[in-house]
């Protein structure tokens, strides 16, 4: 398995996408439809929609997370770092929407300041 090295970081970051080995789904972390892959009609999906697929990766991304580590405790699973990997996938996964939520309460507030 490859480490995460800065030659990795920058195809992570180029692509726009982090994909999860555990299963098939991936997570959108930008908004470049061209690098992504994402059809022209996946791309008229509305805020909203985007924000709550987002979510619900993330939601998935936490589940996984918590079924492996109950599968550990429990003794179904030996593999320490694989558990390891998926706490900290979701972990990650949780940080960035808490830092996007962030931004759009940001821009929310700036605008409610905004003079009309």
């Amino acid at each position: 398995m490859e480490g995460f090295t800065v030659k990795n970081a920058n195809r992570f970051l180029d692509s726009g996408r982090f994909n999860n080995s555990l299963d098939s789904k991936s997570i959108s972390v930008g908004n470049d439809f061209s690098q992504s892959g994402v059809s022209n009609v996946e791309s008229q999906k509305s805020f909203a929609d985007t924000l709550k697929d987002a979510i619900s990766q993330v939601n998935e991304l936490q589940k996984t997370s918590d079924k492996a580590m109950q599968n550990l405790a429990s003794g179904r699973s030996e593999n320490i770092a694989e558990v390891m990997i998926t706490a900290e996938r979701a972990d990650i996964a949780l940080k960035l929407m808490m830092q996007v939520r962030n931004k759009i309460v940001e821009a929310y507030q700036d605008v409610m300041k905004m003079q009309v």
